[in-house]
C-alpha cells in the first residue's frame, strides 16, 4: 500500500507545500483571532486545522515504516518528536516565566507556576478542564501558558497513536497491512469521540473545550486521508480540484462562522476540520488547477514553517502586555502579534532547526530522548523553583470585630481594634464620606493581595459544608445552638460572603444561625443556566432547603442574596427578560417562606468591579485608582438589580443594601480604610465583610423588634 508520506528523514522523504501553507493559514487565524476576536471570531478553530493536519502526517509516516519494514521503531518515533518539540516548548515555558515575574502581578505567580509543570508534563489541558468547572476560576485571568493545552492534546495522541497502530497491523497482518483493518480501528476511535464531542459540549462546554476524548476524532480524520491516500490520488483532476478549493473555503470561512459563544468543539468543528481533510486529499490529485500553488507560494510557506514558534511565543507576549500596558486595542494587540515572529524567528533558527537536523542525534534515538527528557525537566523544575518565589506572606489571622452595644456610638475605626477599620472609617452616614473614595497609595493593606483570594468565609468559621440526603437539607450551624431566635442565611457564594458578619452578630445576639449556600446556586424555584446549562443537583438543592425553611425550621429571619443568573431558557440576550424572569422566580420562592411568618432580609448583592481586584492592586500598588469602576455600571451588574424589583411591595419582604458601605463614592475604590474589598471582581474579602458587622447588626436588629 503506497501512501502519500514516506518515512520520516528517508531520501524520498515528501514535502507538501499546500500542508505547509495550511499550517500559515491555521496559525494566522489563531494569531489574529487571539489579537482581534471581533476581527476573527472564529480564529481558534486554527488549532482544530492543526490536529488534522497531525493526524494525517503521523499516521502516513508510522504507517509507511510499517509497509518498509514490518515494524514501527517506537523509540526512532519518540526520539523525532521530542527532539522537534520540546526543546523550543522549553524556552518559551522559561520565558514565559521570565515574563511572569517581570510583568505578571504577584497574585497569578503561584497558578502560572503550575501551569507551566502541567504545560511540560503534557497534561495542561486536563488541568484546564478541571479548572473550567471550578465556580472561583470561571472569571480568572487567562495563564500566560495556557495555549499549551493544544499541545498536550497532541503529545497525548503521540503516546498512543502508534500503539494502536500496531495493534492494527497485527491484527491485519503486520507484513501486509490492510487498508480496511486500519479504517475500521480508526473509526472505533473516531466516532465515539465525535459523538462525545457533540454531547460534552452541549452538556458541560468547559471542560469539553479542553478534554482530549473530544478531540481524538479529528486527529483520527487525517489519520483516515492518510490511509486513503492512494485511492484519493487517482481521483479525476477536475473532481479534486473541485474538492480542494472547497475545502480551502470551508476553513477559511470557518474562521468568520463559528461562533465563539456556542458549544465547541461539537458540530461546529466539522467546518474546519473537514475542510482541512478536503484541502489534504485533493490538493496532490488536483496538480496546478487545484489550491497547491497558492499554499505553496514561498512567502506563505515560510510562514507555515515557523508557525509553531509563532503559535508558541505569540500568547506569552499578549498576557505580558495587557499585564503591563492595559487591556489592548485590536491595533496594539496586532502589533504585539506581529512583534512575536522576531522571537519565534530566533527559535527556529536557533533551537528547533539545529537540533531537529542534527545528524549525529538522526541516528542517535537514545541521545534525542535524552534532550527530550532533559528540556521536560529543565521546564518542570523551573516551574517547582518559581513556586519560592511566590511563597505567601506571613499574615496575621483576621482580628475579631469588637462589636459596640446596641444604641452605642457610632462605628468608629476602634471597632476593630488591633486591625484596619475597614468600613468604620464610614461613620454612620458612609454615602459621600471622602474616606471612601479612591486614592493611589495607601500605607498597608489587609488581606495581602496575594492571599486574598482565601480570605473567604471559611477563614472566619470552622470547616462546614453545608449537605443534602435525599429531599433533606443539613446546613451549617453558627451561634448559640439554644438561641431563642433563629436566623437562617440561604443562596450562593454572593449569600455565603456575608457569613463572617453574620456569624460576629449571631454570637453578640445569641442567635442560632443555620447557612444554606451553595457555589453558583441561588436559593431559588425557578431552574437557572450556569455555564449554559441548567444543574439539576442545583434544582434539587433548593427543594432540600425550601422543605426544610418552611416545614421544619420556620427561622424568625431568612437572610437571601445572589449574583444574576439567567432563567433557563431564555436569550442569553436579552437582558430584559432575564432579570425580569428572575425577579419573578425570586418573588415566588420568597413568598413561600413568608407564608409560614418567617421575614426574608434580602441583601442586596453587592458592587462589580471592572477588573479582579487583588490582581489590579499587586499590579498598581501607586496607582491604585486604575481599580476603581464607576459607580452606576458597579451596582447595576450582578443580582441587585433584580432583588430591588422582586422585593418591592411584597409582604414580609425588606431590602437591606448596605453597597453605601462598600461604595461610598464615585468611582467605587478596591481599598477603603486599609482593608482590600474584593478577592475577585465582585466577591467580599471576610475582612471587609466583617467591618460591616456593626452596620448589618444594626438593620436586622431593627426587623426583629
Amino acid at each position: 500500500m503506497r501512501l502519500p508520506v514516506t518515512p520520516e528523514g528517508s531520501a524520498r522523504s515528501a514535502f507538501r507545500g499546500d500542508i505547509e501553507g495550511l499550517r500559515a493559514l491555521a496559525v494566522v487565524m489563531v494569531l489574529v483571532g487571539h489579537a482581534g476576536r471581533d476581527l476573527v471570531p472564529g480564529g481558534f478553530a486554527g488549532v482544530d486545522v492543526f490536529f488534522v493536519i497531525s493526524g494525517f502526517l503521523i499516521t502516513g509516516l508510522l504507517v509507511a515504516e510499517l509497509e518498509r519494514t514490518g515494524r514501527i521503531s517506537l523509540a526512532g518515533f519518540y526520539a523525532r518528536r521530542a527532539k522537534r518539540l520540546l526543546p523550543a516548548a522549553a524556552v518559551v515555558l522559561v520565558a514565559s516565566l521570565l515574563l511572569t515575574w517581570l510583568l505578571l502581578p504577584r497574585t497569578r505567580w503561584a497558578d502560572t507556576a503550575w501551569d507551566v509543570v502541567a504545560s511540560a508534563a503534557y497534561g495542561l489541558n486536563w488541568r484546564l478542564a478541571v479548572q473550567a468547572t471550578d465556580y472561583w476560576t470561571a472569571d480568572a485571568a487567562p495563564s500566560i501558558v495556557q495555549h499549551f493545552w493544544s499541545l498536550g492534546v497532541e503529545e497525548q495522541f503521540y503516546l498512543g497513536w502508534p500503539l494502536l497502530l500496531l495493534g492494527l497491523a497485527v491484527l491485519g497482518g503486520r507484513r501486509r497491512l490492510r487498508r480496511g483493518a486500519l479504517m475500521a480501528g480508526f473509526a472505533l476511535v473516531a466516532l465515539p469521540s465525535f459523538a462525545w464531542s457533540v454531547h460534552a459540549s452541549q452538556a458541560d462546554p468547559g471542560p469539553a473545550y479542553f478534554v482530549t476524548t473530544t478531540r481524538l476524532w479529528e486527529l483520527a480524520l487525517g489519520g483516515a486521508v492518510a490511509i486513503a491516500g492512494t485511492r484519493l490520488h487517482r481521483l479525476p483532476r477536475p473532481l479534486a480540484a473541485a474538492l480542494a478549493w472547497a475545502g480551502l473555503a470551508t476553513v477559511a470561512a470557518s474562521a468568520f462562522l463559528v461562533d465563539p459563544d456556542r458549544a465547541f468543539p461539537g458540530y461546529q468543528a466539522l467546518l474546519p476540520t473537514v475542510g482541512t481533510a478536503a484541502v489534504i486529499a485533493g490538493a496532490q490529485a488536483a496538480g496546478r488547477f487545484g489550491p497547491s500553488g497558492a499554499l505553496g507560494w514561498r512567502p506563505i510557506r515560510a510562514v507555515g514553517a515557523l508557525s509553531y514558534s509563532l503559535y508558541l511565543w505569540h500568547w506569552p507576549l499578549l498576557v505580558a502586555a495587557e499585564a503591563r500596558f492595559g487591556e489592548l486595542g485590536t491595533r496594539a494587540a496586532l502589533g504585539v502579534v506581529a512583534l512575536s515572529a522576531v522571537p519565534a524567528a530566533l527559535t527556529y533558527r536557533f533551537v528547533e532547526n539545529p537540533i531537529r537536523m542534527s545528524a549525529a542525534l538522526r541516528w542517535e534515538p537514545a541521545a534525542a530522548l535524552r534532550i527530550g527528557a532533559l528540556c521536560t525537566g529543565v521546564a518542570v523544575a523551573a516551574g517547582l523553583l518559581f513556586q519560592l518565589t511566590v511563597w505567601p506572606p506571613r499574615q496575621a489571622p483576621p482580628t475579631p470585630v469588637a462589636l459596640p452595644a446596641i444604641g452605642g456610638p457610632t462605628p468608629t475605626a476602634t471597632t476593630t481594634p488591633g486591625g484596619p477599620p475597614g468600613a468604620t472609617v464610614l461613620g454612620r452616614e458612609p454615602l459621600g464620606n471622602r474616606a471612601g473614595a479612591a486614592v493611589d497609595r495607601v500605607a498597608s493593606i489587609v488581606p495581602d493581595p496575594s492571599v486574598a483570594k482565601k480570605d473567604g468565609p471559611e477563614q472566619w468559621a470552622h470547616p462546614c459544608g453545608a449537605g443534602q440526603q435525599g429531599d433533606q437539607a443539613f446546613p451549617c450551624k453558627y451561634g448559640d445552638p439554644f438561641g431563642a431566635t433563629t436566623v437562617a442565611l440561604a443562596g450562593d457564594s454572593h449569600a455565603n460572603q456575608w457569613l463572617p458578619a453574620l456569624k460576629l452578630v449571631a454570637e453578640a445576639e445569641g442567635w442560632r444561625l443555620l447557612s444554606y449556600t451553595r457555589s453558583a446556586c441561588p436559593f431559588i424555584s425557578i431552574e437557572v443556566a450556569w455555564q449554559e446549562r441548567p444543574e439539576p443537583g442545583c434544582r434539587d438543592w433548593n427543594r432540600a432547603v425550601q422543605k426544610q425553611l418552611v416545614e421544619v425550621e420556620k427561622p424568625d429571619l431568612l437572610l437571601v442574596s445572589n449574583t444574576f443568573y439567567r432563567p433557563y431558557g431564555v436569550d442569553r440576550d436579552d437582558v430584559d427578560e432575564a432579570d425580569k424572569g428572575m425577579a419573578e422566580g425570586l418573588r415566588a420562592t420568597w413568598r413561600a417562606v413568608t407564608a409560614v411568618d418567617t421575614t426574608v432580609v434580602v441583601l442586596r448583592d453587592t458592587p462589580y468591579l471592572e477588573r479582579n481586584a487583588p490582581e489590579c492592586v499587586a499590579a498598581n500598588p501607586r496607582k491604585l485608582t486604575r481599580c476603581a469602576t464607576d459607580r452606576e455600571s458597579a451596582l447595576d451588574a450582578g443580582g441587585g438589580p433584580a432583588h430591588e424589583a422582586a422585593a418591592a411591595g411584597q409582604r414580609g419582604v425588606h431590602l437591606v443594601d448596605l453597597n453605601d458601605a462598600i461604595c461610598p463614592v464615585d468611582p467605587c475604590a478596591a481599598v477603603i480604610g486599609g482593608v482590600l474589598i474584593y478577592r475577585d471582581a465582585n466577591h467580599l474579602t471576610a475582612t471587609y465583610v466583617a467591618s460591616l458587622a456593626p452596620r448589618l447588626r444594626d438593620r436586622l436588629v431593627a426587623l426583629l423588634d
